[in-house]
């Protein structure tokens, strides 16, 4: 159905968190890339499916030199592991000086992304973890292909400045100039905020406002709880019960949403796309 990419402006407001988080509970098979061209986190924090360690090598890395000679959306899964609990992870880099051997090819990752939701084959979304997009970062070149670009941010003031001219300078990148809260300019840019759960909905109505008499173009999907502890238990540093931290609670809440508000426009989109391609709608399986 769709790329979901995740990204921050400035600072650490827990764009990886956010990203495991929401792939940990979304509602059908997806795969997680780590995307960030300063490297990923998960080799570091994170236990693969036969309890050792993740292979760096087997991931971004190793997908570049299959990428240069083309990239079937199926190939992705050669360059695949599955964590700890079954999440399906594309492993990030290991260092940003790995980034060099990407170059040119972020619009060919992009398109096979957002491709690999049709294949007839494993299909599934693609939930990015793009790191932080302040200055010249080539992830951007992922954002064309995408169905919802997400801004991950806290609440302090200067954070919420930061994703309030971050996310009118993508309208205008992407879009070509600023939107109504309510466009449907693909990607939708919005927002999700890392708050307090006790004042969240407060403070994403006061954002949003924010937002809309900015005329960035883009809107607040939700919340994600503040919660150190839940993050820690994700990341398997903690032991409890993980589907009741305020955390994944919070996160399926914001998966739930946008599904119900772009769920049924992106289905449509795919539908239109494989017409005009000659070929019948695929039918995807149950969620995780």
């Amino acid at each position: 159905m769709a790329l979901i990419a995740l990204a921050a402006d400035k600072g650490s407001p827990g764009v990886t968190t956010a990203a495991v988080a929401l792939a940990a509970v979304w509602p059908r098979r997806v795969l997680l890339a780590e995307t960030d061209p300063a490297g990923g986190d998960l080799v570091y924090r994170s236990a693969a499916a036969h309890g050792g360690p993740l292979n760096p090598n087997t991931g971004m890395l190793s997908i570049a030199a299959t990428a240069r000679r083309g990239l079937v959306p199926d190939q992705l899964w050669d360059h695949v592991q599955p964590l700890s609990g079954g999440l399906e992870v594309l492993v990030g880099l290991g260092v940003a000086e790995q980034a060099a051997g990407l170059a040119g090819l972020w619009s060919t990752l992009g398109h096979a992304f957002a491709s690999l939701a049709d294949s007839p084959n494993a299909p599934a979304d693609v939930i990015a973890d793009c790191g932080r997009i302040s200055g010249d970062t080539p992830a951007v070149e992922l954002f064309p292909h995408a169905s919802l670009v997400l801004l991950i941010s806290r609440t302090e003031p200067e954070a919420l400045a930061r994703v309030r001219d971050r996310a009118a300078a993508l309208a205008g990148k992407l879009h070509g100039g600023p939107r109504g809260a309510a466009s449907l300019n693909n990607p939708v840019i919005g927002v999700v905020l890392v708050a307090d759960p006790g004042n969240a909905a407060k403070l994403a109505g006061q954002v949003n406002d924010m937002l809309v008499h900015a005329q960035t173009g883009a809107r607040v999907v939700g919340t994600l709880a503040d919660d150190p502890a839940g993050a820690e238990q994700l990341a398997g540093r903690r032991r409890g019960r993980l589907d009741k931290s305020l955390l994944i609670r919070s996160a399926r809440k914001v998966t739930a949403d946008v599904y119900q508000q772009y769920g049924a426009a992106w289905a449509a989109q795919a539908q239109a796309q494989q017409a005009h391609a000659g070929q019948p709608p695929q039918g995807h399986g149950a969620g995780r």
